[in-house]
Parts: structure tokens; sequence; C-alpha cells
């Protein structure tokens, strides 16, 4: 059993908990939070619980379940937690090549810990692995722990590219590369299995909990990072895309179910612009739709059809004459849409009736570009694509009266809840925090917005251990300067969260442009759950489901 007192229960934004069972990283702290994340997923209201090293994220809908009482159900199956879930263990052999091109950093490694070069693939190889969780990409498996002798500080300076099935070390941990991406682990060896495949059923091999044993052997041909798919030629063929534009993807509200899998949810950066796109079509809410920023896509008409544009004011034109946003259009066969100098907001949305046909994956049609996930064959929009419609829309469009999506302009206050782990910030950070004005990096993204301005300082230089993080969650890295994660972000992350945007105002760091001012107001639960509803109703999701 474990100790109650021992347990922490934290609020993440609005929707979500984290569940610490300890404050190391130990084997059988490990066990207890896979037990308990086990236990938590299918309870009323809950969404996803999610395994990190010491802690369970736990994902819910608040406005149809409460807070408090999800967090009495954490309670009671957190003080009857056996040691060990009682099923064994798959055991997934890894063949791994160590050393020279395929590890780089192993005879570093070994000249630092006093070594020799088989010594060291011996010590790394002899030890059977728990995979303690995924994160950081898609089926990224944190592997503990580390014998005494191999454990290293990572590089002080991160790759720019680690190839994929590449072995690194890290402190106690040890993981593999499933995908091409930087990184800052010291890597010993490469393996040619693949831990991920974006175009299986599964995309995943290993799950949380199984046991890993690496095999070393003296060579392998290695597979190069996988290429997209070509888009398929649909069959009711709607629109052509004569220009893709800067970032265009198909997108609806994201995937949910995966993020322990480390596979992040996705989904339109702005959801309620999203919703109303579709409400004007006659589509339902969550339908797939177009998503770009500037410069937009140039895309001619092939058939009849009904648009709608919203989100962003990205000057939409058809033939060169203005488009009306968040309206149903009617379009012939040759026309042309097109769109110009921004005015206001980042991310765009076009719906069509009857809604895009896009590849879905895991539940979803969302593109996930990094992990080549759904939508347009997992990748941005190409010159030449063609897009079809899926069938026909519901029912009649809505018409919106007024700006149902607000977009930021040079300066826009945004609304958080503290916490959860802003006592690692001093004191004087924190004030700081709700005091100062931020501005949004030309460096942001869909994982991301990074804020300039003032650094918040942490209490300590101590190691953060990883857990989960959700859209909205408010990471301060060691250099102080925060960053809001967003919907293509990784499901954990090794930095302390000062706050988190609710959901309802996630939009408006999303549409912040480069350079907009912003402020953050702590609010309470209450207020957060009235703009959620608010948000819903904007769009016509059923606001309250309790």
């Amino acid at each position: 059993m474990i100790d109650p007192a021992a347990v922490r229960i934290l609020p993440l934004g609005d929707r979500g908990l984290i569940v610490e069972l300890g404050d190391v990283l130990a084997p059988e702290i490990n066990a207890r939070v896979r037990v308990l994340a086990g236990r938590l997923r299918g309870l009323p209201g809950v969404e996803e619980a999610v395994p990190t090293l010491r802690s369970v994220l736990v994902i819910f809908d608040p406005l149809s379940t409460d807070m408090t009482m999800v967090a009495e159900s954490v309670e009671r199956h957190a003080a009857v937690l056996p040691a060990e879930s009682g099923a064994a263990p798959r055991v997934i052999e890894v063949p791994v090549v160590y050393g020279g091109s395929a590890g780089p950093d192993l005879e570093e490694v070994a000249a630092e810990r006093g070594l020799t070069r088989d010594q060291i693939v011996r010590a790394h190889s002899e030890v059977q692995y728990t995979v303690y969780m995924l994160g950081f990409t898609p089926g990224y498996p944190y592997l503990g722990i580390l014998p005494e002798a191999l454990r290293t500080p990572r590089l002080p300076s991160p790759r720019l590219r680690v190839p994929p099935g590449s072995i690194g070390l890290a402190d106690a941990m040890t993981g593999i590369y499933p995908l091409s991406s930087p990184g800052g682990w010291r890597l010993i060896g490469r393996t040619p299995l693949p831990i991920y495949d974006a175009f299986a059923p599964d995309p995943v091999l290993l799950r949380p909990g199984d046991r890993v044993q690496f095999v070393p052997v003296p060579g392998a041909q290695f597979q190069e990072a996988p290429q997209a798919r070509p888009l398929r030629v649909p069959d009711h063929a709607v629109l052509e895309v004569r220009t893709p534009g800067l970032f265009t993807t198909i997108q609806d509200r994201g995937r949910s179910g995966y993020r322990s899998l480390g596979i992040p949810p996705a989904g339109a950066m702005d959801p309620l612009a999203l919703g109303i796109a579709n409400g004007a079509v006659g589509n339902a809410f969550d339908a797939p739709v177009l998503e770009f920023t500037a410069p937009g896509p140039v895309l001619r008409v092939l058939d009849h059809i009904t648009v709608a544009v919203s989100g962003a004011d990205l000057s939409a034109s058809v033939d060169g004459r203005p488009l009306e946003r968040n309206a149903a259009v009617a379009l012939r066969p040759g026309q042309v849409i097109e769109f110009g100098a921004p005015r206001a907001g980042v991310w765009g949305y076009l719906a069509v009736a009857g809604s895009f046909e896009a590849r879905r994956v895991l539940g979803s049609a969302s593109t996930f570009v990094p992990g080549m996930l759904g939508g347009s064959a997992g990748r941005r929009l190409r010159a030449g694509d063609v897009l079809g419609t899926a069938g026909a829309s519901r029912g009649r469009g809505r018409t919106f009266a007024g700006e149902r999506a607000p977009l930021p302009r040079e300066e826009v206050t945004v609304r958080v809840i503290p916490g959860p782990q802003d006592e690692w910030l001093t004191e004087e950070a924190r004030a700081a925090f709700l005091k100062e004005v931020y501005r949004i990096s030309l460096h942001s993204d869909r994982a991301g917005s990074r804020l300039l301005g003032r650094a918040l300082a942490h209490r300590s230089t101590g190691g953060f251990l990883s857990d989960g993080v959700l859209p909205g969650a408010v990471q301060v890295p060691s250099g102080g300067e925060p960053i809001v994660i967003m919907p293509d972000g990784p499901t954990t992350g090794g930095y302390p969260k000062a706050a988190a945007v609710i959901s309802a105002d996630v939009r408006f760091v999303a549409q912040a442009r480069p350079g907009t001012q912003i402020r953050f107001r702590a609010v309470t639960m209450d207020e957060a759950l009235d703009a959620l509803r608010h948000e819903r109703e904007g769009y016509g999701e059923p606001a309250d489901t309790r």
C-alpha cells in the first residue's frame, strides 16, 4: 500500500489534475503510478489517465464532471494501490549497434566514467529496463533505471537532429528516439527496430510497464525517416491546391486517449473558430476543416460547394472580391479562393459543407505533422493536392451575428489558474508572472508559444522530474522565459508549470501574433468553467452535459 500522506493532487488548469505519488525516481513509485493510471481510466468524466515517472496526469471534461469529485475518486484509489498490477510484463528485445556513427558519444561517455567501450556496452545491455513512461515525441520510451556506472548528464547543447532508432543516456534513464528529432541525450548506439510507424494500425511499439532488453549486434541496416505518402485522389473532388501557403493542414478537435503513448491531441489551434466555420455550413461542430496561417493558400474550386471562413482575418477573397467571414458562401467551379495581408490573428479556418474527406488515425482526422498522423497523408498540403468532401452536411447552416470569436490585437489579457508547480519559482517570480507584460516570440508554433519578457527565477537548480502537460500549461525552463504548450506540444515535460491558461483562453494565445503584448490574470475555477460554457455555446456544442 501507499502512504496517503505522500499523495499530492494538484490542479492543472480547469481540466487536469497532477497526482503525485512521490518526489523521487523509484521503481516502486513508478509501478504504482501505472496501476493508478489503469484504475482511473474509465471513471465518469475522465478522458485520459497518463502515467509519468512519479505521477499521473488525469484529464477530464469539467462540464460533465466536477474536479472535486474526480479528486475524491483519485484519493480513494490511491489509498489502496498494490505495488504491481499483477500482470506479467511484455519483454521486447531491441538489437543495438553500439559506437561508431551509430553511437557517436560512446567513447566520450566511457572516458568520463573511467570505463572501456566494452564495459559500457556490457553494463548497458545486461540490464532489463522498464518503460517508465512514453513522452517527448510519439512512442519515446523513458527506460529505467540505469546502473550507477552509466549515469551521465545530458549534452550541454542539444543536437538539432538525432536519427530515428538512436539509443541515448540522460541521468538515470536510457531511451530510444522513435523519430528524427532534436535531442540532448548522449548517443551510445542505434537500433534498426522500428519503435514508431505512423502508417501502422498501432503506431507505437512499446507501452508503459513493458520491459526492454538491449542486445548488441555487430551491424545493421538502419531505416531512414519514412516519407509521407501521396494524397489519395478523392471520389468527390471540390478544391485544388494551387499554392499551399506556409502551413496548411486538415484539423478537427483533435484526438483523445493516446497521451500515454506520447501522442499529443493536435487539433485546431482555435477550436471556437473551427466550430463557427462548421456551424455556418451545417456541419457537425468538430468536422475536419482546413487550418492555415499567413501566407495563406490559393485554392481553385472544382465543383459547386458552400464554404465558410473563420478565425484569423487574412483578407480572404474569391476572384479578387472580399469573402465574408463567419458566413456560408456558395461557390461555383473555376472560382479561386485567396488570402492576402493578415489584419488580425494567426490561424484561419475554411469549412466546406459536407466536411473534408481526411485520413482518420486513432479516432481523429487532425494532422500531426511531426508524427505523420491524420489529415492529408500526415503532412502539410502541397501544390497540386486535390481535396474532396466526405458527404452531405447534416443540415442548414447557422448565421453568426457579430464577432463570436474575437481576435487579440496589440495587447491581450489571458486568464490563468496558478500552479501546479509554482512553488518551484521564487516569490518574486510568482508575483512577476501576474504583473509583468510579456510578448509573443517569433519562435512560436503549433507546439508552443514562447514568451519574451522578465525571466522567472527558480528557487533551486535541482532536477525536475518530467510529468504530464496539457495545451495551455505554462512551463518555465531554467532560463526563465515561459512557454505555453499548444495542441502539437509534448505530452510530458521536464519543467515546472507556473500556471495553466484556462481552456477558453488558449485560443487567445494561439491567435496572438508575434510581438503581441500578453498579460496574465489569475481567476477561480468557477470563472474558468463559465468561460468554457460560453465558448461552447458560441458554436452550438452542448455546453453542459451534467
